[in-house]
């Protein structure tokens, strides 16, 4: 079950986000629910269309069971089936 403690380390695709930080600041606001995930961005469904954002230059507040996660991009980065693997330390999470 995914959890706000636990949810770098699952399948993020279905998810309501939002972009609350990145160097590009026309891409902050952005929100909808991810459609599509790579190694290195994730592709959101927006109201103008879709738009694949870089995870490493990106805040994100996810949106789990009405609750609201924050995460930094760059602890998302990688492959979605090997995330699940990844060792981050708790304190960054």
């Amino acid at each position: 079950m995914i959890t706000p403690t636990n949810l770098i380390w699952h399948e993020l695709i279905g998810l309501q986000v939002e972009v609350v930080e990145n160097k590009n600041k026309r891409i902050v606001g952005l929100s909808g629910k991810i459609i599509d995930e790579t190694k290195n961005t994730i592709t959101i469904n927006t109201k103008k269309g879709e738009k694949k954002i870089i995870k490493k230059d990106s805040k994100f507040k996810i949106t789990i069971d009405k609750k609201k996660v924050f995460v930094d991009g760059s602890l998302i980065v990688g492959r979605p089936e090997k995330r699940t693997k990844k060792k981050i330390s708790k304190k960054r999470v």
